[in-house]
């Protein structure tokens, strides 16, 4: 009898972990592999209809545009992506290791402000300031500076910098992290080797700190390569990107077979983004 309750608790308790996760599953499942099983039969059928075909992919490699979208997309996101952790780096360095401890969450609040407004609000915010009598080109000419507006609305320009006030504000969340969980041992270690505060940042804090850099700049990969309002609202329709060549599939053409092929290259990218940082992408350490 004795053997037989043993028995009995391993069962109870190895259902226990699947009954906390079964919503999880439920909710992957349905919102996430099978709209995802169903694009995927979708870009391997016909606009017009008929059986299977790969059509829809190898429209993507024949047709220069198509191509030379996806090669924009990622010169944005690179960009983007740089200058956000060239920007981001910095500043959570200054919110770890200058601001005082009582002062840093508050400091923190202030820089997670932007997160607090819509996307489309910033997006249109930003269209204003950078319009010909928005305010940069009226304080330029203002000054005498410039004799004619610039032309920074509905370029690229416009496009990262948008998409950068946003992502820096994430990098930094992810970097200041980092650092709050570095020792001061190590700090003091190195200067005890006769490391100075270059060689220091160089060789000790920088290599720890650097999966909160590659975890943020991951995220900056993502959510910039699929973002589809930014760039129509300040890229103002002169450079095509991905995500607008997907939604001119389905608005002006009404072909999701191929909107369907072409967001599957895009997670494709993404995945071989992802392969390329996994070594990076831990937030834990040894």
């Amino acid at each position: 009898m004795n053997s037989a309750g043993n028995n009995s608790v391993p069962r109870a308790g190895s259902a226990l972990p699947w009954a906390l996760v079964t919503p999880a599953l439920g909710w992957t499942l349905l919102f996430f592999v099978l709209p995802f099983v169903a694009m995927g039969f979708s870009s391997l059928t016909a606009h017009e209809g008929g059986g299977f075909t790969l059509s829809n992919y190898s429209q993507f490699f024949t047709n220069p545009s198509y191509w030379q979208a996806m090669v924009n997309s990622l010169e944005v996101t690179a960009i983007v992506t740089v200058v956000s952790v060239l920007l981001a780096y910095p500043f959570a360095w200054i919110l770890a290791e200058q601001v005082p401890e009582r002062w840093q969450r508050l400091a923190l609040m202030l820089a997670v402000l932007p997160f607090w407004t819509s996307y489309v609000v910033r997006s249109y915010s930003w269209l204003l300031v950078l319009a010909q009598n928005g305010v940069i080109n009226r304080a330029l000419t203002g000054s005498g500076l410039i004799a004619e507006p610039l032309q920074l609305a509905n370029t690229r320009l416009a496009t990262v910098t948008g998409f950068v006030h946003f992502f820096v504000m994430l990098l930094t969340l992810t970097i200041f992290a980092n650092l709050k969980q570095l020792s001061p041992s190590y700090r003091k270690a190195a200067a005890d080797l006769g490391a100075g505060p270059v060689r220091t940042f160089l060789h000790v804090i920088l290599p720890l700190t650097l999966p909160g850099i590659m975890v943020g700049a991951f995220l900056t990969f993502v959510l910039c390569i699929g973002d589809y309002i930014t760039p129509q609202i300040l890229g103002g329709n002169n450079e095509l990107l991905m995500p607008q060549l997907v939604m001119m599939q389905i608005g002006r053409r009404g072909d999701f077979p191929l909107a369907s092929a072409l967001s599957i290259i895009l997670m494709a990218v993404v995945t071989v983004a992802y392969l390329a940082c996994a070594r990076w992408l831990k937030i834990e350490r040894a």
